[in-house]
């Protein structure tokens, strides 16, 4: 990690909290575009993916990957883009509140998947923060009960989030996150694709969408996924995972104030809701702390 100055430190916090925010803000965005899930994260990808491309292009940065590396992004980029869907579609059917603190459970998934997949033990620790994330999420389903398609998938999105988040530690080891993140985008891409050909949905594509949803997809795919990550890739080179794990878990506190900045009385929720909220989130928070003490002692 590259030693920096106090300035240098404050700039890249201020770069990660606002790439936080920005991805806070694609729950609004999600909410906003009138296209179904499927064809929301379809122009997403595609926007994303020539975005970057330009982005590689004008940088003259090697994006060169042997075929072993291509096909595992290429296939993990399925993953990635069911991720998107069930997160839209959850928006689509319940609200970005709920979207969203419903998303704060990867942090449960992973504690239960990472250890399954790299075969470690399971920390006592991490059964204590599920737990208590497991009762969030109960409080949830128990006051917002109309809303339990949108909990339900809310949920999928972030066991499918937690899957490629745990494979791509393994891919961060060997490979540029930048590369990683291009051909898993192209790979999103390429699946939705051929998902929409089955389904014919793509033969009766005719782009002749609203002015407003092609600015917000615009928005989306550059600003939300393209320029955002490689913001959060840079400061993370100089950052330590503490601090970035800590910052990054105010993505659901930005994206519920910026809900209710937004669409106002629609995002209101029972007491139930706001008790189950704080759970998960204090759970959240206060795992990487836990987790870093753990590991001093």
């Amino acid at each position: 990690m590259e030693k920096l100055s106090p300035s240098a430190i404050n700039k890249n916090l201020l770069i990660l909290h606002f790439t936080v925010f920005i991805w806070g803000f694609t729950g609004i965005l999600g909410s906003l575009i009138s296209i179904g899930p499927v064809e929301m994260v379809w122009y997403r990808v595609m926007i994303a993916s020539i975005t970057l491309l330009i982005y590689f292009k004008a940088t003259k940065f090697s994006i060169k990957v042997n075929r072993k590396e291509f096909l595992s992004f290429f296939f993990t980029g399925s993953i990635v883009a069911l991720h998107w869907i069930l997160f839209f579609q959850a928006i689509k059917v319940s609200t970005v509140s709920v979207t969203l603190v419903c998303l704060s459970s990867f942090t449960l998934f992973t504690a239960i998947l990472e250890p399954l997949i790299k075969k470690t033990a399971i920390q006592l620790s991490d059964i204590f923060i599920g737990m208590v994330i497991i009762s969030g999420i109960y409080l949830i389903f128990h006051f917002e009960s109309h809303y339990t398609e949108g909990i339900i998938f809310g949920l999928s999105a972030a066991v499918a989030s937690s899957l490629f988040s745990i494979i791509n530690s393994n891919f961060a080891q060997k490979s540029d996150a930048k590369v990683i993140s291009f051909y898993e985008l192209s790979g999103a891409f390429f699946w939705i694709t051929i998902y929409r050909l089955f389904d014919h949905s793509l033969l009766n594509e005719h782009f002749n969408l609203s002015v407003q949803d092609w600015i917000y997809l615009f928005i989306l795919g550059t600003i939300c996924t393209a320029l955002a990550y490689i913001a959060g890739v840079s400061v993370m080179r100089t950052l330590s995972a503490f601090r970035v794990a800590l910052i990054s878990n105010l993505e659901p506190v930005y994206g519920i104030i910026l809900a209710f900045l937004f669409f106002g009385h629609k995002e209101t929720m029972s007491a139930g809701f706001y008790m189950g909220s704080f759970l998960i989130l204090g759970a959240v928070f206060l795992y990487p702390i836990y987790k870093k003490r753990q590991s001093k002692s």
